[in-house]
């Protein structure tokens, strides 16, 4: 069996989060999905609230396939120890593929033993608006004995942080915004006013 595994740190989890999940759902025969903490970044909104996203974004995706689930208990401050923790569950005869976009390349290099990461998964990289896939940012994460291939689509021009600073809802599904307007998460911009708010 090949398992994708996708974790992501995203504050929130956007529409180009959801074009990735479909994607992999289709080329995958399971895909683990899991918010994360990235330790390279500071998060706005606690674990909790964006793992509830993350299975709004996958409830709300129209594929024939049911190959896809939230696994946050897979969630770990080190992808290493999420790797060994899908390995248990999963054995050994699984073929992993671990999923990051493009802007985590030049991160990769500094991760927990990252060399003993890339022994135990293929990496997949999915190209990211502004992020170039090109010898530069690949030759380090290859010469620690990564196997790299790269997705066949490229991420939506949307991000997160488009959202938290400007209020940029052309960035998320509906249940994601219902869920922010709900639980009040984030300040957006009032457009009338140009002052920020909580919604």
């Amino acid at each position: 069996m090949k398992i994708a595994l996708f974790g992501t740190s995203a504050d929130p989890p956007t529409a180009g989060h959801q074009k990735i999940l479909r994607w992999l759902c289709e080329v995958y025969d399971w895909v683990a999905v899991w918010a994360a903490d990235n330790p390279f970044k500071s998060h706005q909104t606690p674990l909790e609230h964006r793992a509830t996203m993350l299975q709004l974004l996958i409830a709300d995706i129209d594929t024939p396939r049911s190959n896809i689930t939230l696994e946050q208990d897979l969630s770990s401050f080190r992808t290493l120890e999420t790797v060994e923790k899908a390995q248990a569950r999963w054995g050994d005869d699984t073929e992993f593929t671990l999923v990051i976009g493009s802007d985590l390349l030049h991160q990769l290099p500094r991760w927990y033993r990252i060399q003993n990461l890339l022994q135990q998964v293929e990496l997949l990289i999915v190209a990211r608006p502004g992020y170039a896939i090109d010898k530069y940012s690949l030759e380090p994460v290859k010469n620690l004995g990564g196997q790299i291939a790269i997705a066949s689509l490229t991420g939506i021009d949307v991000s997160s942080t488009a959202y938290r600073e400007h209020g940029d809802t052309q960035a998320l599904t509906p249940p994601i915004i219902a869920y922010i307007h709900q639980q009040h998460l984030y300040k957006c911009q009032d457009a009338t006013t140009k002052r920020y708010q909580v919604c």
